[in-house]
């Protein structure tokens, strides 16, 4: 059963967006690891740049795997507010699945990208596919942020935002 709160609190709203920019960053700059990852495999040694930023997806994808089950503690600990009442019945739904799925994915990356790293293949094809599916899905996700803001005109924007909307 979903607990409900008033708003989301402001530690709530601190982590879902230090793990956007997070997330942000491992999808500009992941790239990086590949070429580590492949320079290794070839038995050449990869660019300064892409050593460092291949180590910082390392890193920052253990950051994210902590955070995201910080965020689910809270979740499952704190609640969550209700849904917006506007909108269709299936803009609920959608919205439910998609935080399943951001959750889903926000765990299950991580740990693939490690069985990559210390296991290797398939683990590491299936890791990559996780990009796309981001991408599309945060595309969603703030499209359907700016709908309810500027065309249902409700507060589902405000509140990961202002703590207690």
């Amino acid at each position: 059963m979903q607990r409900h709160q008033r708003g989301y609190s402001g530690l709530q709203i601190s982590l879902h967006w230090i793990l956007a920019a997070l997330v942000l960053f491992q999808l500009i700059f992941g790239e990086s690891m590949t070429a580590v990852v492949d320079a290794a495999e070839d038995g050449l040694q990869a660019s300064r740049a892409d050593l460092a930023l291949g180590s910082a997806h390392y890193w920052i994808g253990i950051a994210i795997l902590v955070l995201v089950g910080l965020r689910i503690i809270l979740r499952l600990t704190s609640g969550v507010p209700r849904p917006a009442d506007s909108g269709p019945a299936w803009m609920s739904a959608a919205a439910r699945a998609s935080h399943i799925l951001f959750y889903i994915l926000l765990a299950a990356t991580p740990i693939l990208g490690l069985l990559a790293y210390y296991v290797g293949d398939p683990f590491g094809e299936i890791h990559s596919l996780a990009k796309p599916v981001f991408t599309l899905l945060i595309v969603l996700h703030a499209a359907a942020a700016l709908l309810h803001h500027f065309w249902l005109k409700d507060d589902t924007l405000k509140r990961i935002f202002i703590p207690g909307v």
